[in-house]
């Protein structure tokens, strides 16, 4: 039923039953608000989280906090730390696009950040990637965010001074 849990749950022997269905747990709630409906005829699936979206904000926000339980039962189950901010970045992504009006909606179809996280962490405990601290994706994040702020500033009072020299 739940591909990959079988090597996870080798892989976890030292851990017991309560961590194991926690984990089947987390991946059979991913799948519910990712994966748990096709469309007839195609290979096309998506979950809740795109239909709970169509709910302006209140949408966004519960499938936020969906994601975000996901990650903290994850991360109480022993994920480093470096897979664990892969994670939160997935849900902030899908978080900020999905709460764009139509395009947001669009994307929550296609982004499946809850099946990601479920990716990322069999990776993590079968394949041992992603160990570590995760310090340098902190690092490269607070670079790009600064400099999109840089880059926003910079436009913002080109803009003010454009609007100042016509008015």
């Amino acid at each position: 039923m739940l591909r990959g849990y079988n090597d996870m749950a080798y892989e976890l022997s030292r851990e017991n039953n309560n961590s194991i269905e926690r984990l089947k747990w987390v991946e059979r709630v991913a799948r519910l608000m990712d994966d748990q409906f096709r469309i007839p005829g195609t290979s096309f699936r998506f979950g809740l989280d795109p239909i709970v979206n169509f709910i302006p904000f209140l949408g966004d926000i519960s499938g936020f906090l969906v994601s975000a339980v996901l990650v903290l039962t994850i991360a109480r189950h022993g994920a480093s730390g470096k897979v664990l901010i892969l994670m939160v970045l997935n849900i902030l992504i899908d978080a900020i696009i999905g709460a764009i009006p139509l395009i947001g909606w669009i994307f929550d179809f296609g982004y499946k950040a809850n099946t990601r996280n479920i990716n990322l962490l069999k990776k993590h405990y079968v394949e041992g990637k992603y160990k570590g601290s995760g310090r340098g994706i902190v690092f490269l994040i607070i670079i790009v965010v600064l400099g999109f702020l840089i880059v926003l500033t910079y436009l913002t009072l080109k803009i003010f001074s454009w609007l100042a020299s016509v008015l």
